[in-house]
């Protein structure tokens, strides 16, 4: 296809401009050939005609698609021309903020003037082993691909560093030096790498000043060489330095500065050490104060001469080598105040005592006199004599600026030459990387010899660089068998022969500097006699003749002739150099110029042959040995070309890398792009010729396999056939029809400029038609819809109106005919409602008359009635009253004769007692009248009993009728007063009615009047109601809104809290993360430091003691960390150490003083409880020895005493039943009184007193536990020993008794009783005192929690009166001091509790392994015979079968071969198939556990210890084998959870059964080694991360972003000269589905190994972090990735991930949290990105995505089709603007390398010890079960 039929409407090209250098704009009809003009739109909407060149007829360049722009190769642009690549790097520039960009093999890096955070660890880390093309360009790239092809190719490697000031070469070559120092480390100790980079501080410092362009600008070029090993790490390096600019030190054009070293010292004038230098401030020095910017923005001179400091010591420069540079440099300065007095014209003096001049001699230690001499006077030699001449001023100050040039510049060869020394390797240089930092080409206004020498230089590396291109060119061609043509390129061999060559502008300089009265002026006529119109490059200006002009590669640049023979000679005294060389007082002075004599010469060759540049040799001007007067005089020109050489032929003899540094602008503003200067930086540098030569030839590759991807679309079914190049080839035929525009290669398809775009266009017509007839269809569809949607809806409407209406209608007359009927009822209501109103009145005043009247019948016929009654008693009343008073009379008449007439009697009855007859006829018939008597009484008795009970009827009956008659009377009575209040209430009533008659007609007359008010008032009253319930209403809705806001109110301050408390919660876990992560960094650290020290060990080992032959040197390593996992086996030091945490806890925050005290106070209480404990333990064991020594000597136990025993085991019962009843007494007391107070503030006080007091009771329940089984040990020990006389136990009783009873030991025994009771009683009232003790303690207490909680209430009362906001915050802070206190309380408590308790089982377990000792050796005593004699008791039966304990038993001498059977020599996979999970960890523990049993300590610890180093040795020889990392982690867990288990400890014990309890250890406690063994748990973990880390690693990025999962989605953007890892998936290229089984393989082998599942979802998550952090680091790095079809294919990907975990339940452990990054970064890919609508939603949904994350992605976002749109910079500038309050790391890239701290949840095991079988495979035969 020609050129010009691409040239259509709508075409882009671009046009010169004279300000942006070039202009975009649109043709608006298509060109026609023969048109001489082409008609264009700018962008801005202005239409052009433009002018083609009437000789050449050449178009305008065309623009690339905008899919093209931004690509990170220029190369890969389908159009290769200037504005292209302009603009390509002006949008990465500005838009992207990439400043690097790859133009075939040269980087071109873009000075941004702002600090990036693209430098970092973790950016080295991901360039590090990737490919150049892979990721986006970058320093590091081209510094991994130098690193990579040099270990690859063993050949060596330069990185050329070029560009002019201010363009960022230093910093470029600084980057690079720190890749290298990074990635390799160093060889030796030594820390090479950091020396090397100490060297830049150093040479800056003296090397570098600041000029209008920059800063920082590097003033002389260096080139250094990064010496490696054959292991490719860092042993030491080389520096060469090239023409230092002297000229700076004795002047500065406006506005710049000297070197910086300068300006440190006078900053640093006053420190102590600088008092003797006389320092000033930089405005007083002469050569500090010329450029008059002394200060630099932004830097501090005095921190920078610290800087400085440090490096020269980290390099071995001695402090007092150091001073000796500092006066040097301060006597440069002073030299430069020293002025001159002129005597004439032709002479001069220094002034006498002249103070500057006095102290630079000071400084350099030589005569006054003889330096103010030779400044002012020269010695001129002749062939006959020597004579002395003055000089005039003039002269004298350029001698004097000369002899301090000359200073300096050897000061900065010695100094160079003492960092290279520093820096000198100690081994064999394998081989090395050159970092050429060298100025680019320079054209000012004036051009002198130092521009000339740069640029000189530059046409130099112009010419190497472009062989290389050119050869690379040719090695591609040849290698796709390509056919080769000829590309012409620029050849500037022509310019450097005019510059080097015989007769050149160097060799005639040389000339004229021999010639006596050479001069500027002869020299310049020379040049042009020699080369005027003789050499087409050689040009003179048309108005000067004291100036040239030659044509570089880059630019014209005319050179003025003056200063260039002053500046080649060089010229400085002899006289005054010497003068210097005689100094005694200072000793590095003459060093400098001593160097000059000793240095070779840069011509000479080296002793070992090769390239020196690896010697001291770095100064160019130095004199060859026994030359010294000859070599002196050698110019600066020859010494620069012969220095120029040498480094090309190192160029030459490695495989050199480009790196162009442009400068944006002159005025130092950030990401700023001057179009102009970069254009000419462009040319300068060498990148357009570079895209030339490309584009001369077929600058497009593609591979067979990218092309059919991205152009599938423009084949057909039938055109795709199997073989994919035949594919292509097929299908390009008919593309493009002139096969000169492509050529095929054997893997790569060769186009030329062009073509890609115009496949690019039809492959984009082709689609833009495709998506036209879909969105015709689509429309066509959309709106098809809508109207059949419309329609219906229009359908429903109508049908809905009309039914409305008919509603509406049949309500109108619903309502009439209602209204009808209501006013029907209506009025007939009114009607009825009247006549009931009059009728209700009618009979209402008939009733009241009637009753009137009826009242008054009544009353006159009530008063008549009564009044007859009243007479009717008051008539009886009276007759009953004569009557009682006539009765009474005649009854009072009848007693007063009677009375009388026995008077009389009595009389008679007395005369005849006295007399004797008549006792004698008394006493006649005595008898019979006794008995008739007798008679007579009972009958008197019988009567008497009758009389008495009808008296006592008749009493009754009288009361009875006394009631009675009293009731009536009574009843009169008040009959008798109603009638009284009657008649009285008749009167009155008389009156009231007369008086209601009156009142009634008032009444009538005022009714009218109150029912009118009434009205009124009734209406009044409702208007009043109304209004009072619209208050009401509106009072309550103020309230419910108050009450609402109040809750509002509340539930924010609730939620508040619970997020600070949430927040709090969060932060402290995040610390705890932190606090574990950083111990567990700290066990990492400390393993690979003792995998070290046991390489150097075993490096000494083999060093020192070489074995001798036939002698075999024993394995020691088993013992080698003896002494660290040690421990003290004492019970009593073990029962006080607390039990140490598995897990690292977190650090506490400093504690208040008071906290403090209390801390210090509990620790000394613990200290003296501990050691009251150790005592009382001693004098335990000192009883139990005394009672067993009186055990053997006492005769048997006798029953009284057996009874005494069991008496007092009744009494210790009963003991601790009471004590029981007591403390549930004292719980139900508590509970039942338990107060508000107490339950306040105070509760969880008062729960942790009943919780101990549960504690208490389940004590009691131990203890009496306890007692039971003595009881019954006590039981067997008192049936088991028998004495050796007697037979039973009965006879022994008898005997007893028999013998008490004949002795008269019964009253003793008695006694015995009594002092055993007593006792008893004694003890139990102890007891009781001290319970009653703790209850009061425990009263106490509760007093307390009181007075807690009124101090509580009056708190809360303060804090009520405080502002809310006061009020919280006191609140907070009171809460927490009160939490603190009351935690550290109980914590106090539990731990005396807990001591108490361990104590108690403690002595209990050692009470009855005494009492089973005194069992055993009292068995041993009793004879055979004695045994047989005895009855049979079953208690006393052995057990002839065996159970097995759990234990198995070894000897001492085993334990190695333990040690490597069942550690050393394992293979997992066996294990892991055949055997039960842990078999090992099971093995080791019963093994542990038999040496606890015997209680050896040391057998304990040696197997703990050779265990240990035995997993450590084997992890050492197999730590790169998932499976056995894996097997042995999961084995230590097991171990460590079996320690744990069986420890005895009640907080590991809960789950065990009554079996698995008995198997406790019972001696030891191993809590220390619990902690060893979870650190060595915790550094295998970290092994077995690192481990599946690199297994995973190569399979990250090719799976989850290269590999295309779903086909067809994402096409291949064209690429450049740098290729990029093919996305299609080849032979042996990792896929998606490779991961997955890689998780599935790791899944498996962990779960065959039965690690904890805890374990395995912490290892899940910790692969899923690493999968996630590699494969987003990568997508931020590259970006062909950021497009939506990637993020798509992520997702995607991410999905499987995820169904595999749920596939395997592990969703739940955390892994797909750690992937979110990953997956918003993919959504942030997908979404919509133009409207402030889609900022908010991104900044809302990435929120796991830092700020610099989020605007890198969107920066990175390229179309991979012109349909997809640009995320446009004002966008991501909304996007910063919205996320600059977000707090988050500027960290760009994540941690891959983090590992999440590892927990070790105790898992116990359910399996039973002495079910353990050992197979035979093992190899433990020597093993025994116990």
């Amino acid at each position: 296809m020609a050129a010009s039929e691409l040239y259509t409407k709508y075409a882009r090209v671009w046009i010169p401009d004279p300000e942006e250098v070039w202009k975009s704009a649109e043709l608006l009809k298509d060109y026609k050939p023969g048109d001489k003009v082409l008609q264009l739109r700018l962008e801005e909407g202005k239409d052009l005609e433009y002018c083609l060149d009437p000789k050449t007829k050449e178009l305008p360049p065309l623009r690339n698609p905008d899919i093209l722009v931004g690509e990170n190769d220029l190369t890969a642009l389908s159009y290769l021309h200037e504005p292209a690549v302009l603009h390509n790097l002006k949008v990465r520039f500005i838009d992207s903020k990439l400043i690097y960009t790859y133009c075939g093999i040269v980087l071109v890096a873009i000075n941004p003037y702002e600090q990036l955070p693209i430098y970092g660890e973790d950016i080295i880390n991901a360039y590090s082993g990737q490919n150049m093309g892979d990721m986006d360009p970058h320093i590091f790239a081209v510094a991994e691909e130098a690193y990579k092809q040099m270990a690859r190719d063993e050949r060596n490697q330069s990185i050329i560093v070029s560009g002019e000031s201010g363009a960022g070469k230093t910093v470029s070559a600084k980057y690079a030096m720190r890749y290298f120092a990074t990635v390799s480390g160093s060889a030796s100790e030594a820390n090479v790498e950091e020396k090397v980079l100490a060297s830049n501080p150093i040479m800056e410092s003296i090397g570098n000043a600041k000029t209008t362009r920059n800063d920082n600008s590097s003033r002389f070029g260096k080139y250094i060489e990064i010496g490696f090993d054959k292991r490719y790490r860092i042993i030491g390096a080389n520096m060469r330095t090239y023409l230092l600019e002297k000229s700076r030190v004795v002047f500065q054009a406006e506005e710049e500065r000297n070197y910086h070293i300068f300006y440190q010292l006078c900053a640093s004038a006053a420190l102590p050490e600088f008092k003797t230098l006389r320092l000033e401030n930089a405005n007083y020095f002469h050569y500090t104060k010329q450029g008059g910017s002394p200060v630099i923005d932004g830097v501090d001179d005095a921190k920078e001469m610290v800087n400085t400091r440090q490096a020269c010591t980290l390099l071995g420069i001695s402090d007092s080598y150091q001073m000796g540079i500092f006066r040097i440099l301060a006597g440069i300065l002073h030299l430069g105040n020293v002025e001159f007095a002129s005597r004439d014209s032709d002479s001069c003096t220094v002034p006498p005592k002249h103070e500057p001049l006095t102290i630079f001699c000071d400084l350099m230690g030589v005569e006054y006199d003889e330096m103010a001499h030779w400044l002012c006077h020269r010695k001129l030699a002749t062939a006959t004599e020597t004579y002395i001449k003055p000089i005039s001023k003039l002269h004298a100050i350029n001698a004097r600026d000369a002899l301090a040039k000359h200073i300096y510049a050897n000061l900065f060869n010695w100094i160079v030459d003492h960092v290279n020394k520093a820096l000198h390797a100690t081994v064999k240089q394998h081989s090395f990387i050159g970092v050429l930092d060298i100025y680019g080409f320079e054209t000012f206004e004036i051009n002198s010899f130092e521009q000339f020498c740069i640029n000189y230089a530059n046409e130099k590396l112009q010419q190497q660089f472009n062989m290389h291109v050119f050869k690379l060119e040719q090695e591609e061609y040849m290698k796709e068998q390509i056919p080769w043509t000829l590309i012409d390129f620029y050849d500037n061999q022509p310019c450097i022969n005019l510059i080097e060559a015989k007769m050149g502008i160097l060799d005639l300089l040389d000339e004229e500097c021999k010639m006596p009265k050479g001069s500027d002026d002869t020299w310049a006529q020379k040049l042009y006699n020699t080369h005027l119109n003789k050499c087409a490059l050689f040009e003179k200006p048309r108005l000067s003749n004291k100036a040239f002009i030659i044509k570089h590669f880059a630019d014209k640049v005319e050179y003025q002739c003056e200063g260039f023979l002053e500046k080649n000679k060089d010229t400085v005294y002899e006289e005054q150099i010497k003068v210097l060389k005689s100094s005694k007082k200072f000793k590095l002075l003459p060093e400098l110029f001593q160097d000059e004599e000793k240095v070779l010469s840069p011509t000479s060759a080296t002793p070992s042959g090769r390239v020196p540049l690896s010697r001291t040799a770095v100064k160019p001007a130095k004199a060859r040995p026994g030359q010294a007067s000859k070599e002196h005089k050698k110019t600066v020109g020859h010494q620069f070309r012969n220095s120029l050489h040498l480094l090309m032929e190192t160029l030459n003899a490695t495989t050199p890398h480009y790196v162009r540094c442009i400068k944006p602008n002159d005025f130092k503003f950030p990401f700023t792009f001057d179009e102009k200067r970069a254009v000419q930086q462009l040319r300068a540098c060498g990148v357009l010729e570079t895209i030339r030569i490309s584009a001369a030839g077929f600058p497009s590759r593609w591979t067979y396999q990218e092309f059919f991807s991205r152009y599938r679309v423009l084949m057909k079914q039938r055109d795709v056939l199997s073989d994919r190049k035949q594919t292509c080839k097929n299908v390009l035929e008919k593309l493009i029809l002139d096969k000169d525009k492509y050529q095929f290669g054997k893997t790569k398809i060769f186009f030329r400029a062009g073509q890609v775009a115009y496949l690019e266009k039809i492959r984009a017509d082709k689609l833009r038609a495709a998506c036209i007839r879909i969105q015709k269809t689509i429309r066509g569809w959309l709106m098809r819809k809508k109207y059949v949607r419309m329609r219906k809806a229009a359908i429903t409407i109508q049908r809905h109106v009309r039914g409305y209406q008919a509603r509406c209608y049949a309500k109108f007359l619903r309502r009439t005919r209602a209204a009808i009927t209501i006013q029907k009822f209506q009025r007939m209501y009114v009607v009825r409602k009247r006549y009931q109103c009059m009728r209700a009145a009618t009979i209402a005043l008939q009733a009241l008359l009637r009753g009137y009247m009826a009242r008054n019948k009544y009353q006159m016929m009530l008063r008549e009635h009564k009044s007859i009654i009243i007479q009717k008693h008051v008539r009886g009343w009276l007759a009953r009253v004569h009557y009682r008073r006539t009765l009474k009379a005649i009854v009072y008449l009848q007693c007063c004769y009677r009375r009388m007439m026995a008077k009389r009697e009595l009389k008679k009855l007395k005369i005849e007692a006295r007399s004797v007859e008549r006792y004698k006829k008394l006493h006649i018939g005595l008898e019979n009248k006794i008995m008739q008597l007798q008679r007579k009484i009972d009958e008197q008795n019988k009567e008497y009993k009758s009389l008495l009970e009808k008296l006592s009827n008749l009493e009754v009956t009288y009361s009875t009728e006394t009631e009675k008659l009293r009731s009536d009377v009574e009843r009169l009575r008040m009959s008798e007063e109603e009638a009284k209040n009657a008649t009285n209430r008749v009167l009155s009533l008389q009156e009231e009615i007369a008086k209601l008659r009156k009142e009634l007609h008032q009444t009538q007359s005022e009714k009218k009047t109150i029912e009118e008010w009434a009205d009124k008032y009734k209406h009044e009253t409702e208007q009043l109601v109304s209004e009072l319930k619209e208050q009401n209403t509106l009072l309550k809705t103020e309230k419910e809104e108050l009450n609402r806001r109040i809750h509002d109110q509340a539930r924010e301050i609730t939620e508040t809290m619970e997020k600070k408390l949430v927040e709090e919660t969060k932060q402290l876990e995040l610390d705890l993360n932190d606090e574990r992560l950083r111990y567990q960094n700290l066990l990492n650290e400390f393993s690979r430091l003792e995998e070290r020290y046991d390489d150097l060990k075993d490096e000494m080992n083999l060093m020192v003691n070489i074995p001798k032959p036939g002698h075999k040197r024993t394995d020691s390593t088993h013992s080698s960390n003896e002494s660290e996992y040690t421990f003290s086996s004492e019970i009593t030091e073990a029962e006080d150490l607390p039990v140490r945490m598995e897990e690292p806890s977190e650090k506490k925050a400093p504690l208040d003083m008071s906290l403090f005290l209390k801390l210090q106070k509990r620790v000394t209480e613990l200290e003296q409880e501990k050691q009251s404990l150790q005592d009382e333990l001693d004098r335990k064991e000192e009883q139990a020895l005394r009672a067993k020594a009186k055990e053997e000597e006492r005769p048997p136990i006798r029953g009284a005493e057996l009874e005494y025993e069991s008496l007092k085991r009744q009494e210790l019962e009963s003991e601790n039943k009471k004590l029981k009843n007591e403390l549930n007494e004292l719980q139900k007391a508590l509970t039942e009184t338990r107060s508000p107070e107490v339950t306040a503030p105070g509760a969880p006080a008062y729960r942790v007193l009943l919780d101990q007091l549960t504690s208490v009771s389940e004590e009691l329940e131990v203890r009496k536990e306890e007692v039971l089984i003595l009881r019954s040990q006590l039981v067997s020990q008192k049936e088991a020993i028998q004495p050796k006389n007697t037979m039973t136990d009965s006879t022994i009783l008898l005997e007893d008794v028999q013998k008490m009873k004949d002795k008269g030991e019964i009253a003793q025994a008695y006694i015995g009783l009594k002092e055993t009771n007593r006792l008893l009683e004694s003890q139990l009232q102890s007891q009781k005192k001290s319970h009653e003790n703790e209850l009061e303690s425990l009263r106490g207490e509760i007093q307390s929690l009181k007075e807690e909680n009124n101090r509580q209430q009056q708190l809360l009362a303060q804090n009520l009166q405080l502002p809310p906001e006061a009020r919280i915050e006191a609140s907070l802070q009171h809460e927490i001091t009160r939490l603190t206190n009351e935690n550290l309380d109980l914590m106090e408590q539990l731990e005396k509790q807990d001591k108490t308790v361990r104590k108690l089982k403690k002595q209990l377990k050692v009470f009855a392994k005494k009492i089973g000792e005194l069992e055993v050796g009292q068995m041993e005593n009793i004879s055979p015979g004695q045994i047989i004699d005895e009855p049979i008791r079953p208690v006393n039966i052995p057990r002839k079968e065996k159970d097995f304990q759990g234990m198995l038993e070894y000897k001492k001498e085993d334990e190695q071969k333990l040690v490597k059977n069942l550690i050393l020599e394992l293979k997992p996979r066996g294990v892991a198939v055949n055997l039960i999970p842990g078999l090992p960890a099971y093995i080791l523990f019963m093994c542990v556990r038999h040496a606890d049993y015997l209680n050896d300590d040391q057998k304990v610890r040696s197997l703990l210890t050779s265990t240990i180093n035995g997993i450590k040795k084997v992890l050492k020889k197999r730590g790169d084998d998932f499976e056995t990392v894996s097997f042995w982690l999961s084995n230590t867990c097991r171990f460590l959870h079996c320690l744990k288990q069986y420890s005895g400890e009640e907080g590991f014990m809960k789950h065990n059964t009554p079996r698995q309890n008995e198997h406790c250890l019972t001696n030891f406690d191993l809590a220390e080694y619990r902690q060893v063994l979870s650190d060595l748990a915790i550094q295998i973990y970290q092994q077995l991360v690192r481990v599946l880390e690199n297994i995973l690693q190569p399979m990250i990025v090719s799976g989850m972003l290269e590999h295309e999962t779903i086909q067809g989605v994402s096409g291949v953007k064209p690429t450049g000269l740098r290729k990029r890892t093919s996305s299609i998936a080849d032979e042996g290229t990792y896929t998606l589905d490779s991961i997955i089984r890689q998780l599935n393989s790791f899944h498996s082998v962990m779960c065959q190994h039965g690690m904890d599942p805890e374990l395995i979802k912490q290892v899940v998550k910790q692969m899923f972090y690493i999968i996630g952090a590699v494969t987003l680091n990568n997508l931020l790095l590259r970006k062909d990735m950021c497009s939506w079809s990637k993020g798509m294919q992520i997702r995607y990907n991410v999905s499987q991930l995820e169904e595999w975990l749920r596939d395997k339940n592990l969703m739940n452990s955390g892994a797909k949290e750690t992937l979110e990054p990953l997956i918003q970064a993919a959504q942030l890919l997908q979404v919509k990105k133009k409207t402030d609508e889609d900022a908010e939603a991104i900044c809302s949904m990435c929120n796991a995505l830092t700020t610099a994350q989020i605007v890198k992605v969107l920066n990175l976002y390229t179309p991979v089709n012109e349909f997809e749109e640009r995320v446009l910079v004002s966008f991501i500038r909304t996007i910063q603007m919205r996320l600059r309050d977000r707090k988050d790391s500027p960290q760009l890239l994540m941690d891959a390398k983090h590992i999440f701290p590892v927990t070790f949840p105790f898992n116990p095991s359910s399996l039973a010890l002495e079910t353990i079988q050992i197979p035979a495979s093992l190899g433990l035969g020597f093993i025994s079960r116990v």
